[in-house]
């Protein structure tokens, strides 16, 4: 058996042992396939993941940069109290459509607002607003740095910063690579290093959606 074999099959048990089967995830993600989404949402152990973390931070506020279909965000928005709001920044308006519907069908719509367009252009407008308790980053990896600079001006001291797709099968260690992506990602990586307001930490997994990682910030 294959590691990447084995990874899904692990994955498959946890989800089994530790995550209740939901009907309502199930059919976002086929509303999202249905809709030739690219097939890139996190896993449903990297959502619970996503949905604990909120909780264990006792977040009301929550910004997203990347929504796709809103499967990352329905997973957080039902970590959210009554009174919690999440922000999610979308490029594309055929993305944004969708997860509009899947945020409606999964009866968070009224705790999310999907904000259309470059989210380097939407994140300054977001500035005036309650600082954000818990930020998470998946969108063009190739402007990680870009997103971590922008957040952190909407963030206040204790707000965690989530980055997703940071090791890209190992790619990251690359120093000659062209791709924008993996160049985006060295650069965050050499923003945060001895960062004077970022206490930060980086972590591979593996699993269905084979070998990547996070980093984890905790803004000062």
């Amino acid at each position: 058996m294959s590691s990447l074999e084995t990874w899904k099959k692990v994955d498959d048990y946890f989800v089994d042992q530790l995550i209740p089967e939901d009907p309502v995830m199930n059919q976002i993600l086929q509303a999202n396939k249905k809709a030739n989404l690219p097939s890139i949402d996190v896993s449903a152990t990297q959502g619970k993941l996503l949905q604990l973390f909120v909780k264990m931070k006792g977040a009301k506020n929550v910004l997203e940069i990347g929504t796709l279909g809103g499967y990352s965000s329905i997973w957080m928005a039902k970590a959210l109290p009554a009174e919690g709001h999440l922000t999610t920044l979308e490029f594309s308006p055929k993305h944004a459509e969708v997860a509009s519907k899947n945020m409606e069908t999964a009866g968070v719509k009224d705790k999310i607002e999907i904000i259309v367009g470059p989210a380097a252009e939407s994140l300054p407008t977001l500035e005036g607003r309650e600082p954000f308790d818990f930020v998470f980053i998946d969108a063009d990896k190739n402007n990680n740095p870009r997103y971590i600079k922008e957040a952190l001006k909407l963030s206040k001291s204790g707000t965690t910063i989530l980055v997703d797709n940071v090791v890209r099968d190992g790619k990251l260690l690359d120093e000659e690579s062209n791709d924008p992506s993996i160049n985006g990602i060295r650069e965050m990586f050499d923003l945060l290093k001895d960062h004077p307001r970022l206490d930060s930490t980086a972590f591979q997994t593996v699993g269905s959606k084979g070998y990547d990682g996070f980093v984890l910030a905790v803004v000062q």
